[in-house]
């Protein structure tokens, strides 16, 4: 890994493929730790000496000691849940005032923006989106607008600042005759906005940008997967942000010429939370098996996820917009019982049969799917890829032929120290 270089860290799929934890894993090889987008809407669990963790606002280097973790601009903050994301961390003493700088131009989630999701919600009816409810669009809504609130709006005028962004919310909330009550929520929301006065509030831009030319290298952490891009995913059920590499370019001030490795991080098999088309979505008894198996509920929500075999199609798509240059495979362990393991291969559109991702596949879409048997052995305590079963071998040679790159790390349990670092990566 070259000093001075920006490597990527991102979903492929639609989220919760364990960022989190790669990046704890990662962290040791860098100087730096930059999340580069979203909101306290995805949750990244992390497991070690015992311990669970799931951050939502704070990137995932914070546990290695001796490293700088920027929130960057492209991230939007909820003040009170970063508020109690940090004591809970602090608590559990991990020290974070000299670790976690926020940029000035992260914008900011206010109370009146979670009512507004809910009132938005609610009027499309059969057709919501199924969002966490942590308000994330509507404040992406208010930084396209012009009408945002940053974290640098709290060093100067704040009082007014806020009192005038949160009128422009109560008029749209009266329009539409919705209902609510946020006293209780901005009394802390207030609470949160003095404690972030505590932490370095900095030009990110200016920060990454001058560590970068001392010679430092930077890992940019992403939130949610690349089929939730808002305009590469699976439109319009998808989030308000880039998911996808270029969003750490804008999400943090970094030129593209500064990108060295992109790793792209996929489960063995594919899950999703929310509503939206899922081509290989399973309702039998084999996803309620993957779900139980891959103890698959929301970090942050708590909800079932929707669970499938591996799309490579979409995965085929994911590797093209991002331009990865290695994979990470996580979960390989939950399908560790299974006698026969699918793969979407192509899909079958109107009667043709496509290896490319359509513009619209909320319906008319039957996956084509390659058998291969299972390997049918506990992984959770090798330590070498040597130790692999011949099937698994088999499983990893195929989906890298699929999809033309390598696998160079496989998780095979929640810990950190379930990774197989492979071909000398």
């Amino acid at each position: 890994m070259n000093k001075g270089k920006v490597d990527v860290l991102l979903g492929l799929q639609w989220g919760d493929e364990g960022k989190g934890k790669v990046v704890d894993v990662l962290t040791p090889r860098y100087d730096v730790v930059a999340r580069f987008q979203g909101g306290p809407n995805a949750g990244h669990t992390l497991e070690f000496n015992g311990e669970k963790y799931v951050l939502r606002s704070i990137p995932s280097g914070i546990f290695q000691g001796g490293k700088v973790n920027i929130i960057g601009n492209g991230v939007v903050l909820a003040p009170d849940l970063f508020m109690d994301e940090a004591k809970a961390l602090e608590a559990s003493g991990h020290p974070l005032r000299e670790r976690l700088h926020i940029s000035k131009k992260a914008h900011l989630i206010m109370p009146t923006h979670r009512v507004l999701d809910a009132a938005y919600e609610a009027q499309k009816g059969k057709n919501k989106v199924g969002t966490t409810g942590k308000g994330i669009g509507p404040t992406y809504t208010d930084k396209v607008s012009r009408t945002g609130l940053r974290v640098g709006d709290i060093l100067e005028n704040f009082p007014e600042k806020y009192a005038a962004a949160k009128a422009r919310h109560e008029a749209i909330l009266k329009s539409l005759n919705f209902e609510y009550d946020i006293t209780e929520v901005e009394k802390k929301w207030l609470e949160g906005v003095e404690y972030l006065r505590q932490f370095p509030i900095v030009d990110s831009e200016h920060e990454i940008n001058g560590l970068l030319r001392e010679g430092k290298s930077v890992l940019c952490e992403g939130a949610q997967g690349t089929m939730l891009d808002v305009d590469f995913g699976s439109y319009p059920f998808v989030t308000t942000s880039n998911t996808i590499c270029a969003g750490a370019c804008t999400g943090l001030g970094i030129g593209p010429n500064k990108i060295g490795e992109v790793f792209g991080i996929m489960k063995a098999y594919c899950t999703r939370v929310g509503a939206g088309p899922f081509p290989t979505e399973l309702f039998d008894e084999t996803g309620k098996k993957i779900r139980d198996l891959g103890h698959e509920y929301g970090a942050v929500t708590g909800r079932e996820r929707r669970c499938g075999w591996i799309d490579l199609v979409a995965l085929r798509y994911s590797i093209m917009v991002n331009g990865v240059t290695q994979l990470i495979m996580m979960k390989s362990d939950d399908l560790d019982g299974f006698d026969t393991i699918k793969a979407g291969t192509a899909n079958r559109v109107n009667g043709s049969v496509t290896r490319d991702f359509p513009y619209n596949i909320e319906q008319g879409i039957e996956p084509i799917y390659e058998e291969l048997p299972g390997w049918k052995t506990d992984m959770t305590r090798f330590t070498s890829e040597d130790q692999f079963p011949q099937q698994f071998k088999d499983y990893i040679a195929f989906l890298e032929r699929e999809l033309e790159t390598p696998i160079t790390i496989i998780s095979i349990g929640p810990d950190r120290e379930q990774t197989i670092l492979r071909n000398g990566k």
